[in-house]
């Protein structure tokens, strides 16, 4: 109430709900805060499946650490660079640094591609570096071409502060939800229509939350696209070195070195070490552009977000450490399939599919359609309550990332250890099989009551509505990619 009456003292921004904290993505996130489930302290908590990060290879970090206790300035093998590097304010970063997430950017992708250490613009987190980029390429009340289903954060990261517009591009199961020219020509048709400046094409590559990669062709139809349009094309590839299984992940920087035609001025990408490494705290945020203009403007931006330097040097020590590198992404590859194969052999134990097509990152696009009492958005509401409060379990519904169709939720696998992953599946199967057998006793019940009413000209109805009511909008406690 306090805040409503000061509102006006406030700004726009300030006073504002801009932030999208009100989507059921974020309202889990609080769910899981006020009952978080723990094995022993609270074995009945919400278990958090919401929230996509990479827990399977931190013993490969720590083993690196304690080998390496010189990476560290705050140890006493390290003390000796402590002074020179708290004193270093450079936003162009360490040149080390730079060095060695270009290395590392390779290395993921195959070394097929090679990048220029200062191309790199680092901000905290992707993030920050989604909302440098947009405040590069366009103003308020332009807008980016989006496919969907998309990552929340999108709206908060692309939209908040910069006042600019996020067009969706619709995809669906038809097609395993792919990007097709159609859909690109007829999302920016709309824009036109309604005098809206399109400015560029934001494609997530893996993709959350789909866990799919670009196929070679579709990656070449899009720069042909965006190239034809004079548009911008910002290539969210945080999730990179998450592809566990065959085909492999091609960067649209592999596309750019093949025979095509393209103005590189437009082509930029995001990444991270928050999904590849499980770094999500160190917050490493990367731009990679190929236009020298936004990678000027991008680099004086970076003053409001660093990285500290104490994280860089860290950081350039861990990545310079080619044998480590490549072990770390052979092995985190391997535990990734390994708990992708466990979760959906689980899943369908009782009749749950996933899309067939993600091969790549840290979830699960789960078709829960035949749970839902109707097929409305209203129905996946009530579904995802119930999942949440009585299932204890934090997943995402569908239409908090503007899915078309309902019925389809992320799970996250990732960030949980072997024991917890067991009794989050125990926990979907107990619902999915008294769900089950509900509807088995409601249709014996329709069968009996319809012998009595063969002469009858009434029609029954079984479907019972309930009540819309989404769980309160709370502040968030922190915010995550």
């Amino acid at each position: 109430m306090v805040f409503k009456l000061n509102s006006h003292l406030l700004s726009r921004i300030a006073s504002s709900d801009g932030h999208g904290e009100d989507s059921p993505y974020f309202d889990g996130w609080k769910a899981y805060d006020t009952d978080p489930h723990h094995p022993t302290d609270n074995p009945n908590g919400v278990i958090q499946m919401g929230l996509a990060e990479n827990q399977l290879c931190f013993d490969l970090i720590q083993d690196w650490l304690k080998k390496n206790p010189k990476a560290s300035i705050c140890s006493p093998e390290g003390l000796n660079e402590f002074r020179e590097i708290a004193i270093f304010q450079d936003y162009h970063g360490l040149p080390e640094f730079r060095n060695a997430v270009a290395n590392f950017m390779e290395k993921v992708r195959g070394n097929r591609v090679t990048f220029d250490p200062d191309r790199i613009v680092m901000s905290g987190g992707a993030t920050g570096a989604h909302e440098t980029i947009a405040f590069c390429l366009a103003d308020p009340g332009e807008a980016f071409l989006v496919p969907t289903p998309y990552y929340p954060g999108f709206d908060r990261d692309l939209r908040w502060r910069t006042g600019v517009k996020l067009i969706p591009v619709h995809s669906d199961s038809s097609n395993n939800f792919m990007v097709t020219r159609e859909a690109l020509e007829n999302a920016y048709e709309m824009a036109q229509l309604e005098n809206i400046k399109v400015k560029g094409l934001l494609i997530t590559n893996p993709s959350n939350p789909l866990g799919t990669i670009l196929d070679r062709e579709t990656l070449r139809s899009i720069v042909r696209f965006i190239n034809e349009k004079n548009i911008h094309l910002v290539c969210d590839e945080i999730y990179a070195a998450t592809v566990f299984s065959q085909p492999d992940f091609i960067s649209v920087a592999e596309i750019l070195q093949e025979d095509i035609e393209c103005n590189l001025d437009l082509v930029h990408i995001v990444y991270s070490l928050s999904k590849d490494m499980g770094f999500p705290g160190l917050r490493i945020g990367i731009i990679y552009s190929y236009n020298d203009a936004v990678v000027s403007c991008a680099r004086k931006m970076s003053s409001f977000g660093l990285v500290s330097t104490q994280t860089q040097y860290l950081i350039a020590s861990m990545l310079s450490d080619n044998e480590f590198v490549e072990m770390f992404i052979r092995e985190s590859k391997s535990r990734l399939a390994a708990r992708y194969r466990v979760f959906t052999r689980g899943l369908d134990q009782v009749g749950i599919e996933c899309l067939k097509t993600s091969n790549a990152g840290l979830f699960l696009w789960m078709d829960l359609s035949r749970l839902l009492k109707q097929q409305t958005f209203e129905a996946e509401m009530e579904l995802w309550r119930v999942i949440i409060h009585e299932v204890k379990l934090n997943v995402s519904p569908g239409c908090s990332f503007h899915c078309l169709k309902p019925g389809w939720f992320r799970v996250c696998f990732a960030n949980m250890d072997d024991e917890t992953m067991q009794v989050a599946l125990s926990r979907i199967k107990t619902f999915v099989n008294k769900e089950a057998g509900t509807k088995k006793s409601k249709k014996n019940l329709r069968w009996q009551g319809s012998l009595k009413l063969l002469n009858s000209p009434r029609i029954y109805d079984d479907f019972i509505n309930s009540p819309h009511s989404p769980i309160p909008q709370s502040p968030l406690v922190r915010a995550r990619n």
